[in-house]
């Protein structure tokens, strides 16, 4: 939100919870409070507020990631990302967005040759929890990109880790959060309708794509952590 904020955007900022909303007020975002899954709601908060440009970045995972938690909340996610993303679509049709800047991960890609590029399959023949997750991510990037007349854009992330993220490493495809908030800005300001992977270079998959588009790197880092 800095980021959006030091560009000139006017940012309004949804969440779930009435106390958090005094917070979002503090860094000069205007707050909504709405459950994703209250479409009615959803969509006259979306209508009220008539954005040019909506960022869905909604996840429902538990706090720091607790392994005791995180069977409950895989299943919660993929419904964040396949129903509450059908309900936001269909607030934004109504109220006339123009582009739709939605988060993804990065390393749902079917076994293959790597690195894996955007037009790769996803691991749609997974099992267990990571079946669960795929189908919710290919909910998600099907009705963002598949919406006309919206412009959807996809922003597959790599693992974040950095402030707020409780670690400071993480696995390949990794992603620092300075560098995913920056895409997140590259994205409104730049991308074209399609699907980009957001992470640092690895063997796994290929960022050549928002490199050439966006003008990503994974590099970019806040001054607070300079």
């Amino acid at each position: 939100m800095p980021l959006l904020l030091n560009a000139a955007h006017y940012v309004i900022g949804t969440t779930r919870s009435p106390t958090k909303a005094d917070a979002l007020r503090a860094a000069a975002v205007e707050p909504v409070v709405v459950d994703v899954f209250d479409a009615p709601a959803l969509s006259a908060a979306v209508l009220e507020a008539h954005p040019d440009i909506v960022v869905h970045q909604l996840t429902d995972l538990p706090l720091g990631l607790d392994p005791s938690q995180m069977t409950e909340g895989t299943q919660r996610n993929a419904r964040m990302r396949s129903q509450g993303t059908q309900n936001l679509v269909a607030a934004a049709l109504g109220a006339g967005v123009r582009r739709l800047v939605a988060q993804s991960i990065a390393w749902m890609y079917a076994p293959g040759q790597e690195p894996h590029s955007e037009n790769d399959p996803l691991d749609i023949d997974a099992s267990g929890t990571r079946a669960i997750t795929v189908a919710g991510v290919a909910t998600l990037e099907r009705l963002t990109t598949s919406s006309p007349p919206i412009d959807g854009v996809v922003l597959r992330y790599g693992h974040l880790y950095g402030p707020g993220t409780g670690t400071n490493t993480a696995e390949a495809p990794a992603l620092h959060v300075d560098a995913a908030a920056w895409a997140a800005v590259l994205a409104i300001e730049k991308a074209r309708r399609g699907i980009y992977n957001i992470a640092e270079p690895s063997g796994y998959l290929s960022t050549e794509k928002a490199q050439r588009e966006l003008g990503f790197d994974a590099n970019v880092r806040s001054n607070a952590d300079a």
